[in-house]
């Protein structure tokens, strides 16, 4: 008893389980989790050390060295690199590839032992080293929390109500707070003042230091009882600061107040770290993550529920303003692709009514329908995710899941049509097929087993595409011979026919007999034939190469972003000004919506595949909303050259969201050697070649330019005699112009620092640099800075030192100003590879070039093993070699197909289309397994092998044809898809032209490597 035959005869527990998968199948979707795009492990982590005063050389030669040969002790790591700048060192650390999501804590804690071993190694005043391995928290939605009239502080308070409420709504793992700004207790000193009464800048930061101190103060014991002694005396406010005594002198009243020789302000940090605006309008930044497999349309709703209930505690007039709010991405996407999936199951089914009748159709339809249900309960046990791969699998498994149950409906049909007993046809059809089926649906997923184990973060992205193909084809293979052969021997029905009539040939119809006609000539003029399809892809071949390439396409997001870079060294408030003027030009553009403005840094990670801009004062970055995902096609190229004839003085640099891995320039060319200078060189070799194509944009390096520096001349003789050191001149110059932080003052849960410095009027002429007073031990006063300085210079130096793997590196960043960046790319690489490099330098490909060929690398790594386990397969299925051969000559044929749709619809051969040639293959290894299957079936009752092979090929036709249009008509939604429909094109045209050419150049190789004649 074979499966199809026990599934008839225990025909209640088949329906049970029929229903029952039905039944929660629809639950489980209902309940599965949602993401914009698919989890993926970004193997990064941030090793930030402090050095106050260095500069970027010596924070890269006294901490960094240290930080990035401790992390280079760790056997997982793939890469190091640097970047060093004044006062601060960041090492950035990515892990192999083959270390997932569950290894890469115990990697992380290993990475902190390491750098906590150097920490006793770092100079005096650097460190302690922060690491931080959460670089990768994804915000899936990001609120900017405004209020006219309101201050930041104010802003601030709602803010930490929101975060403390919002962490308590469902899904939500991380609250994070961004562009706040820091108070600050600013006491301003007169220098005139200070001097006269004899007071020295030390004397008013101790006491400041001490007075809000919090310190123990012990336990007096009163009876019985052991009671806490807490002294007043701590700072209430600002005008206790204005009251704080100060003993100058030696006179026994010789006191005052810090009031009369300060002026003590709160205020904001100055310059801020980052800014952030919504609509021209102050903002804190509010960004919430989900925890790791939740729903993102779940934790939104939570979030805009709890909201709602705190309406009576958020002051009249905040507002909140979606900046990126994933789950209505979420949910619009998912009801796109919902829709989607729907248009594909008609169209399969209306094609299979029509190609196959009535009750065929409905029986192989509700087949499908049964397949996908079972998918969605085994992806909601193994904890998939419906997001934008893995709803791109479903609609390509939809068009695969019908063809097993195309062979068995087809097989039962002809049988029943041909007066076979019911019972025995099933019976008969599943033994013959359910072999082959199996072989040829593992062969199909096997096709994309090499995305399904490729390391890499490209192949972790689209991981969800071989694990939904896998359980789908496989679900496909078990319902084709339970229920299908059921569903058959229930509803299909022999046709009526009068006694003593001929059974009625069912390949009798003109399409059969055409073919059969096309086909005989095909095998009679076998060589012609051969000839023919080998000029066909010989010509494929050449035309590949007018086929532009791409690695992922761009996101269909109604935003898009513009970077915009003021010269270097640029005061963060300059950067602001300027921004607010940007900000004031995109407001009068039509069809721009909102604009949120964050300066100084990139935004939180609320994409996925967005990577933001570390902390730079010179940078702003606009994150601009479009009422229509079309509109960016008109405003993009409209603003990029507005922007740029406005502010000559800025590099403006619009681009769009990607839907994939990758981040900074779509060009990236690394030069790696010992002298920056010579790096600098060459760079600006590369970025000249870049301007001269005129097909370039935002060219630019990541070491920005050289920036001044005033060097005041330590004159350690005259210092040694007023009794002062390095130290202390470099703490009066920082008291005298930006300021130096001398303690805390506490108010509730904050930790407001104080900061010492000079009047507004003292430090806002530069040339008073020399004029700042010191405060001499020796000669009991202040006096010029000039005395112990000998002279003032003004040089250059590099404000960032970038290295990669320890040795020094600049990378020059540049964009396509239109079209794809291979263009761009393929036009300038025999003019960047033939810069003389000196000895000891190197030029490598980084962007969208080096991202797509690792991808492509580690797809190749696996995929051989895969095809092993393809070619063993047919081997086992035939115990032949030369089936084998005449299967595996037939995908070759594919890439007429794929080069005929990529030109015709303008589509570049990338990552996406590349899987399609891979999912390609395997379709036509299955038509032609089940062609040959039937071929040796013919063979085997006694019929003459020439017409065997002729009789076997017409009676696959409709299985094959059938399979064929389902898959190209099902397909025909992801077409217009932005992210799915190079994959689409790919797999839709090459299999109409390969599986048409598969009827007849398989039966034709099968006589020519068996040697069969026509019979006479």
């Amino acid at each position: 008893m074979n499966l199809a035959e026990a599934s008839i005869r225990n025909r209640t527990i088949t329906w049970v389980f029929t229903i029952l998968m039905v039944v929660l199948g629809v639950g489980a979707y209902l309940n599965l989790s949602r993401l914009e795009d698919p989890e993926f492990t970004i193997k990064d982590a941030l090793i930030i050390t402090p050095y106050p005063g260095a500069t970027a050389q010596e924070v890269s030669d006294e901490v960094t060295d240290l930080i990035e040969r401790a992390a280079q002790q760790l056997g997982q790591v793939d890469r190091v690199v640097s970047r060093s700048e004044r006062g601060r060192s960041t090492v950035t650390v990515t892990i192999k590839d083959q270390y997932g999501a569950k290894e890469l804590p115990q990697v992380w804690d290993e990475l902190r032992r390491r750098v906590n071993d150097v920490q006793r190694q770092l100079p005096p005043g650097a460190g302690p080293s922060l690491v931080l391995d959460d670089f990768g928290d994804v915000f899936g939605v990001f609120y900017a929390i405004t209020g006219d009239d309101y201050s930041y502080a104010q802003l601030y308070e709602v803010a930490k109500l929101l975060r403390r409420e919002l962490l308590l709504a469902k899904d939500v793992q991380k609250v994070e707070l961004f562009g706040v700004q820091q108070e600050t207790i600013y006491v301003e000193i007169s220098r005139d003042r200070s001097a006269q009464l004899g007071i020295s800048p030390e004397q008013i930061h101790a006491a400041l230091r001490e007075q809000n101190l919090v310190v123990p103060s012990g336990q007096a014991d009163v009876g019985s009882f052991r009671v806490a002694l807490s002294p007043t005396g701590e700072f209430q406010s600002v005008e206790d600061f204005e009251n704080l005594i100060i003993r100058h002198g030696t006179e026994e009243n010789a006191l005052v107040h810090l009031r009369d020789i300060a002026t003590v302000r709160r205020g904001y940090s100055e310059p801020p770290d980052t800014i952030l605006r919504y609509d021209g309008k102050p903002a804190i930044g509010l960004g919430i993550s989900t925890v790791s497999g939740g729903n993102v349309v779940t934790m939104g709703a939570a979030v805009q529920a709890r909201i709602s209930q705190l309406g009576s505690q958020i002051p009249l007039g905040v507002q909140l303003h979606k900046v990126s709010f994933q789950a209505d991405t979420v949910t619009e996407s998912i009801n796109a692709f919902v829709a989607n999936l729907g248009q594909s199951v008609v169209i399969v089914i209306v094609v299979l009514l029509l190609a196959m009748g009535l009750r065929s159709g409905l029986i192989i339809g509700s087949i499908l329908l049964i397949t996908i249900c079972g998918t969605f309960i085994v992806m909601k046990s193994q904890g998939l995710i419906l997001e934008r791969i893995s709803l791109g699998a479903l609609i390509i498994a939809l068009v695969m899941l019908v063809d097993n149950a195309i062979v068995i409906t087809e097989g039962m049909l002809i049988a029943i049509q041909k007066g076979v007993d019911r019972m025995k046809a099933a019976k008969d059809i599943v033994s013959q097929t359910a072999v082959p089926l199996l072989g040829s649906t593992a062969i199909a997923v096997l096709a994309f087993g090499a995305i399904g184990l490729s390391d890499d973060k490209t192949g972790e992205y689209c991981r969800s595409l071989f694990d939904v193909l896998l359980i789908s084809l496989l679900l496909s293979w078990i319902t084709a011979i339970t229920i299908t052969p059921l569903f058959c021997f229930l509803f299909l029905k022999a046709g009526k026919k009068s006694d003593g009539a001929q059974q009625k040939d069912p390949y009798a119809g003109a399409i059969y007999q055409g073919y059969k006609k096309i086909l005989v000539l095909c095998m009679r003029f076998k060589w012609v034939t051969v000839l023919v399809m080998v000029a066909l892809l010989g010509l494929s071949v050449w035309g590949f190469g007018f086929v532009e390439n791409s690695f992922f396409p761009n996101s269909t997001r109604t935003q898009f972003m513009i970077d915009a870079w003021s010269p270097v060294g640029t005061r963060l408030d300059a950067t602001e000004k300027t921004a607010a003027e940007m900000e004031e030009y995109l407001k009068t553009v039509p069809g721009i919506t909102h604009v949120t403005t964050c300066v100084g840094q990139g935004a939180l990670r609320f994409l996925l595949t967005y990577a933001p801009e570390r902390f730079d004062s010179a940078y702003a970055q606009f994150i601009v909303d479009v009422d229509q995902h079309s509109t960016i096609d008109r405003v993009q190229p409209e603003v990029q050259k507005a922007l740029s004839a406005k502010f000559p003085d800025s590099l403006i640099i619009t681009k769009r969201f990607l839907l994939g891995p990758g981040e900074g320039g779509r060009i990236q060319i690394r030069f790696s050697g010992p002298d920056y200078a010579e790096l600098r060189k060459l760079s600006d070799q590369a970025m000249t070649i870049l301007r001269a194509d005129g097909g370039a944009m935002g060219v630019r390096i990541d070491a920005r330019e050289e920036v001044p520096v005033i060097r005041p001349e330590f004159s350690e003789a005259q210092a040694r005699l007023v009794g002062l050191t390095r130290s202390d001149l470099g703490a009066a110059l920082a008291s005298a112009t930006s300021g130096r932080r001398i303690g805390v003052y506490r108010e509730g849960d904050d930790l407001i620092p104080i900061v010492a410095r000079a009047p507004e009027s003292e430090r806002s002429n530069p040339d008073a640099i020399r004029d700042i007073q010191i405060f001499s031990p020796t000669v009991g006063r202040g006096i010029p800075i000039r005395q112990i300085v000998s002279e003032f210079k003004t040089e250059l130096e590099d404000p960032l030192i970038m290295r990669r793997n320890r040795m020094p590196t600049i990378t020059v960043h540049a964009d396509q100003s239109s079209g794809l960046a291979s263009t761009l790319f393929d036009r300038i690489r025999p003019q960047i590879e033939a810069i003389k490099l000196p000895p000891g330098y190197k030029m490598e490909w980084g962007g969208e070039h080096e991202d797509s060929s690792n991808a492509q690398a580690a797809l190749a790594g696996t995929l051989p093993i895969f095809v092993l386990l393809m070619v063993l397969i047919v081997v086992c299925l035939f115990n032949s070699l030369r089936i084998t051969a005449i299967i595996w000559l037939t995908v070759p044929l594919s890439l007429i197909g794929i080069v005929v749709g990529l030109l015709t619809f303008q589509q570049p051969f990338g990552f996406m289309a590349l899987l399609g040639a891979l999912s390609l293959s395997g379709m036509l290894i299955k038509n032609a397994i089940v062609l040959i299957d039937e071929i040796n079936t013919q063979l085997k009752s006694g019929k003459d092998q020439w017409d065997s092979v002729i009789d076997a090929s017409v009676s696959r036709v409709r299985p094959v044809l059938m399979a064929v249009l389902t898959t190209v008509f099902g397909l025909i939604p992801l077409t217009v898809d932005v992210f799915f429909g190079a994959m689409a094109v790919t797999i839709i045209v090459g299999l109409l032209f390969a599986s048409v050419l598969t009827l007849l150049v398989v039966p034709t190789l099968y006589v020519i490597f068996f040697r069969f004649r026509p019979t006479t």
